[in-house]
């Protein structure tokens, strides 16, 4: 099984420390189980940033790095083994096995936090911490702080200022490691089989939660447990709606489907669409925007690359599809002064991608000073172009109402150029015709 090593782990944290401010320290809060109901929760999904430096998989812990530290620069706060409960809720690592099991230089329970961390803040000149995305935990950081301020007049030293952590982390996650490529591979697999799995199975009067059922069917099966987010199964005038989640219309013969899923596995995300028609054959119309966006997408493709900046597949997109556009009659007038005038957006109003990794929409800047972000080996983002024409817009011919195409792959940028992830399902409307018609 393709995993992320303790080694890997390892030298995260190094390359983080390395970006660190002498005298300082990293705090790092895991997530923290969510009631779902009454008395039960979610699944627990561990926070990106933490599980990125350590991998460790339980609730209620508390990451913290301390550069230079002589007892150990990871230390790491957990809670305690309880045979009672492990008995009802399942194995818990405990101080021990953070040591040795997630390479913790020290661990300790998490119950006496509040008596060895802020010994571990007093008097460093610099706290990296993420503010604001736990307002709990940002009281208890305070909480801490102001202790150390109220023993001054004993000698305490305060931290001389807080500095957010986002940005030297993020900056970290947005190149991947071979590791953390195969892993996203393995992801784009599993996907990719999932939504041939719900192409064979589409057919009149099969519900959209039945092609859900069917992708998560798959997902399970390859290993991956629950989707990297919910899935999108939208049939007929609903593969109009970009983000539709109620997946509970009957797919009509003539519909087009657009599918936008992919799994979650071992904490990275695939994030793949595509559109089909119901019966297994596009329409006159149905095919020419399909074709459209399809050209539109391997221009992007062709555009991802080391040297060309975020932008660039974007700007791709906006081009082909802008005018094509023109060239079926639902735009009029000059290319140029259309794109300018941003007429395209009636029908194309997202972007192109977005960075991919352990989060959907993973972290990254994709401005750096002002300017668009150069893409470099190793960054992984999505290409996912599409055409949206409302059912109730009447400012086209009839024909072309309700017809809703996305067609999206996850794409790695190498050192020549650029590698699909997910071209484990077909994109050229042939190719969908005859993987239906064999289903």
């Amino acid at each position: 099984m393709v995993k992320i090593s303790k080694s890997e782990f390892e030298r995260r944290r190094q390359r983080l420390m390395a970006l660190m401010e002498p005298n300082s320290i990293a705090i790092v809060p895991a997530a923290r189980e969510q009631m779902r109901s009454r008395d039960t929760e979610y699944p627990f999904r561990q926070d990106s940033d933490f599980h990125y430096l350590c991998g460790f998989p339980e609730p209620d812990a508390v990451l913290v790095l301390v550069p230079g530290r002589g007892h150990g620069e990871f230390v790491l706060f957990c809670r305690e083994r309880d045979p009672k409960l492990e008995l009802w809720h399942g194995y818990r690592a405990g101080p021990e096995g953070a040591c040795a099991e997630y390479g913790a230089d020290d661990a300790f329970p998490i119950g006496d936090i509040d008596d060895i961390l802020p010994g571990l803040i007093e008097g460093r000149d610099r706290v990296y911490y993420s503010m604001g995305r736990s307002a709990d935990f940002d009281r208890r950081i305070m909480a801490w702080v102001n202790l150390i301020r109220s023993k001054e007049s004993s000698g305490a030293v305060p931290p001389g200022e807080f500095t957010d952590l986002d940005h030297m982390l993020h900056d970290l996650r947005l190149k991947k490691s071979a590791a953390e490529l195969r892993l996203l591979a393995r992801a784009g697999e599993i996907t990719a089989r999932a939504h041939c799995r719900a192409m064979r199975h589409a057919r009149p009067g099969v519900f959209e939660y039945q092609l859900e059922a069917e992708l998560l069917h798959e997902f399970a099966t390859g290993g991956a447990r629950h989707p990297a987010y919910p899935c999108i199964v939208g049939s007929g005038p609903n593969s109009c709606i970009l983000h539709y989640t109620g997946n509970g219309r009957a797919l009509r013969k003539g519909d087009l489907v657009l599918i936008d899923a992919g799994c979650e596995y071992q904490g990275y995300a695939a994030d793949v669409t595509r559109t089909f028609p119901v019966g297994g054959h596009f329409n006159r119309q149905q095919r020419a925007i399909y074709s459209l966006v399809l050209e539109a997408q391997q221009a992007a493709i062709e555009a991802v690359r080391p040297g060309n900046h975020w932008n660039a597949p974007h700007e791709a997109t906006v081009d082909v599809i802008t005018r094509g556009l023109r060239d079926l009659g639902l735009l009029q007038g000059d290319v140029q002064e259309l794109i300018a005038a941003e007429a395209y957006k009636e029908f194309y109003m997202h972007r192109a991608g977005h960075w991919l990794g352990l989060d959907v929409h993973d972290v990254g800047d994709y401005r750096v000073a002002g300017e668009w972000r150069q893409l470099e080996a190793g960054m992984v983002l999505t290409v996912e172009p599409g055409i949206y024409i409302a059912p109730g817009n009447t400012r086209v011919a009839p024909r072309w109402r309700g017809i809703g195409v996305r067609i999206e792959d996850d794409v790695v940028v190498t050192e020549s150029g650029c590698r699909v992830l997910t071209d484990g399902v077909p994109r050229q409307p042939e190719a969908i015709e005859a993987l239906m018609a064999a289903g």
